[in-house]
């Protein structure tokens, strides 16, 4: 703006694209989002510049953390304008990698960066990631939200996860136990999760630079297989595994989470030197999403197992003596292959 004695125009940091005053507001807009997830062992609140965490009593405590992003997953959510979806992903698809070596995700931080957010829409994912850290038992003690004008354009985002967890020295899973004979369970996932929307992006046409109401358009549009729409499927969010692998932790030999490189990349994951496994592929039905994946984009099906989970969220290896008590304990896991000698590729069907 002009110099009011017709100086040099003088400048502020709000008018840069960075607004001190929105942003305290903000803070006190999600300060009770994030203390509503607190445990007795947070002993800070929101604003500090660190959070603090008193870790409880344990005989040989082991902290795992883990930090991942939603990806581009981002960018259907900022076209449909639907963000508490994203803040679930942020969180579950964290603690789930903490808990494949069988911790408890103790707390989680947060980390946003933006142009154009509006206050709603940054509390909409805030809030997302309360609720999910509630479910998982961990604490939401701290985060960082960045206004970068000029680095992000407008609708673009980047939305980063960051959680810290606990498990006991000698109850750690590693799959170090895994032996030829085992077997392989799954459950099952609650759709693309946060993999693959690079590839989905572009053969859809959306999120890929275009005309907005157009881009909308394709995902707002009905699949009768999907029993709703496009958009709806691709913002399914990323499901939890923390009660049923605590149901049966004690019975687990190894756990992978089938994240970016689907079956094929994180299965051998877990699996010591010499082995493999052997995926059956009729144990499981692929959802419909998947399949109009692969027909839409003339996606080859060893493409498809290597970029989505295609239907399995979580594969657990097992000694087939435990199976039945496995499967009692939680009905939905389906046996899905063994563990056999590695003859030269890690996973075969």
């Amino acid at each position: 703006m002009s110099s009011p004695n017709g100086g040099p125009p003088t400048h502020t940091y709000a008018a840069a694209g960075v607004d001190h005053d929105a942003r305290r507001r903000f803070i006190e807009r999600i300060a009770p989002i994030a203390r509503s997830t607190h445990r007795p062992e947070v002993l800070s609140g929101v604003g500090p510049f660190g959070g603090l965490f008193q870790l409880g009593s344990y005989r040989q405590p082991v902290l795992v953390s883990s930090t991942d992003s939603v990806g581009t997953k981002v960018k259907i959510a900022a076209l449909l304008d639907r963000f508490e979806g994203i803040g679930i992903d942020l969180v579950n698809q964290s603690v789930n990698d903490i808990l494949t070596s069988g911790a408890e995700a103790l707390f989680f931080l947060d980390y946003m960066a933006s142009s154009t957010l509006t206050h709603d829409q940054k509390t909409a994912m805030v809030e997302g990631v309360a609720a999910a850290c509630r479910d998982a038992g961990c604490a939401l003690i701290g985060g960082e939200t960045a206004d970068m004008p000029d680095v992000y354009a407008e609708g673009d985002l980047d939305f980063v996860g960051f959680v810290v967890g606990v498990v006991e020295r000698d109850a750690i899973i590693d799959g170090a136990a895994i032996r030829e004979g085992d077997a392989l369970l799954a459950l099952p996932s609650s759709g693309l999760h946060t993999n693959g929307y690079s590839l989905v992006r572009r053969i859809f046409g959306v999120g890929i630079g275009g005309d907005r109401a157009e881009e909308r358009t394709k995902l707002n549009r009905h699949y009768d297989e999907l029993d709703g729409t496009l958009g709806e499927a691709l913002l399914a969010p990323h499901r939890s595994y923390v009660t049923e692998v605590q149901a049966v932790s004690s019975k687990l030999k190894g756990i992978t989470h089938i994240t970016g490189g689907g079956l094929l990349d994180n299965v051998p994951r877990i699996l010591p030197s010499g082995l493999g496994a052997r995926i059956d592929r009729a144990a499981w039905q692929v959802p419909p999403i998947f399949e109009l994946i692969a027909r839409e984009g003339n996606v080859a099906e060893r493409e498809m197992f290597r970029t989505f989970n295609m239907g399995l969220g979580l594969v657990l290896a097992v000694d087939p003596a435990d199976v039945d008590a496995v499967r009692a304990a939680v009905p939905e896991a389906l046996v899905v292959g063994e563990v056999v000698a590695d003859a030269g590729e890690r996973v075969t069907f």
